[in-house]
Parts: C-alpha cells; sequence; structure tokens
C-alpha cells in the first residue's frame, strides 16, 4: 500500500511540470470572452453609455460615460493581456470588478441560471412558464418556419439572464489572480525569469 502510495505522489510530482497548463486553459477561455463583450460595447459605444446611465430602462450608473469607458477598455485590455500573459495579476481586478458590477447590476433580480432549465438545483421561479413559451415558440417555427435550419446548430433555450456566467467568470478570474499567467507560455513568466533573483 505504501509502495502504492509512493507512486501515485511520484506521479503527482511529475504533473507539476505541467502545472502551467491550467493558467494557460483559463486565460485563453476568458480572452474571446472579453474581447467579444468589449468589442461589442466598443461598437455600439453611444448605446453602452445611454443604457448605462438610464435608471428607467438601463443601469442607472453614474457618470456614464466613464462607466462604460472603463468597463470597455477592461474588457478589450484585459482579453489582449489574458492571451499575452502580461499582467495577468493585475488585469484579472478590474475584469472581477465587471464581472461582480454585471452579476449584481444586470442578472441578480433573474436568479442563478443563465439559461431556464427545470433539472438545474436552482430553477427560476417561472420555470413551467418559461417552459410553455419554449414549446409554443417551437412549435410556431415548425409550424411557419424552417425548424430543422433553425436548429441546425442547436437547440432554442429561453435565456434566463441570471448571474451563472458572471460568477463563473469572476471565479475563474480569482483563480487567476492567485495562480497568475503560468509558466512558460506568459510573459509574466518571462518577465519575472529576467528581473527577479
Amino acid at each position: 500500500m505504501i509502495g502504492l502510495m509512493n507512486k501515485i505522489q511520484d506521479m503527482l510530482d511529475m504533473s507539476k511540470a505541467l502545472d502551467f497548463l491550467g493558467p494557460l486553459a483559463l486565460r485563453l477561455y476568458l480572452a474571446p470572452v472579453f474581447w467579444v463583450a468589449g468589442t461589442n460595447k466598443m461598437n455600439g459605444f453611444e448605446d453602452v453609455v445611454s443604457w448605462f446611465g438610464n435608471a428607467e430602462w438601463g443601469l442607472g450608473l453614474p457618470m456614464p460615460w466613464l462607466m462604460a469607458f472603463l468597463a470597455t477598455s477592461a474588457e478589450v485590455v484585459g482579453a489582449v493581456m489574458l492571451i499575452m500573459g502580461f499582467g495577468v495579476r493585475w488585469v484579472s481586478i478590474p475584469l472581477m470588478i465587471t464581472m461582480l458590477v454585471a452579476a449584481f447590476a444586470v442578472h441578480w433580480e433573474n436568479g442563478w441560471q443563465a439559461v431556464a432549465d427545470a433539472k438545474s438545483p436552482w430553477p427560476p421561479e417561472d420555470i413551467a412558464e418559461a417552459g410553455n413559451r419554449l414549446d409554443a415558440a417551437k412549435s410556431i417555427l415548425q409550424e411557419h418556419g424552417n425548424y430543422d435550419w433553425l436548429t441546425g446548430s442547436g437547440s432554442f433555450v429561453i435565456s434566463n439572464n441570471g448571474i451563472e456566467w458572471a460568477a463563473t467568470y469572476f471565479v475563474m478570474l480569482l483563480a487567476l489572480f492567485f495562480m497568475g499567467g503560468g509558466k512558460y507560455l506568459s510573459a509574466d513568466y518571462w518577465i519575472a525569469r529576467k528581473f527577479r533573483r
């Protein structure tokens, strides 16, 4: 038994040579998420400013132009920095703040789920009604549309717009904040190697 445990420990020790893959995977996953979010904001910046500032149908944030600029910049610049592995710990901070604002100001009232699913541990209260709306939409599309073409890349869902994705991205960024960009394939690693003992 001790021999088996020693072999397992040896395998775990050897896996440390590959521990850069975790932060790399997180960076490569998050970079396009923030790039798309940031460039979409950039391309419709005036609309984003209006949405950030309007209390009736938007977020009602103070200084909407500045807030929209900061969110857009954090996402676009953050995506580039994540890809390069440059300043990963530092750039994780404004991106985490962006995710907290998204979770609490935009998605909180919709609960946890991003997509309404009755089988989830925390389904929305109106999950039965969401299912009825989805069934009605499918029926209309099957009768009056090219349903096979419309569902060629996936099935229709009801977006619940909950905090699930914002919370998930926050947790991934929090991990990067503590781990950094990883070894070998990040600029941070090579900069630290050159300038630190």
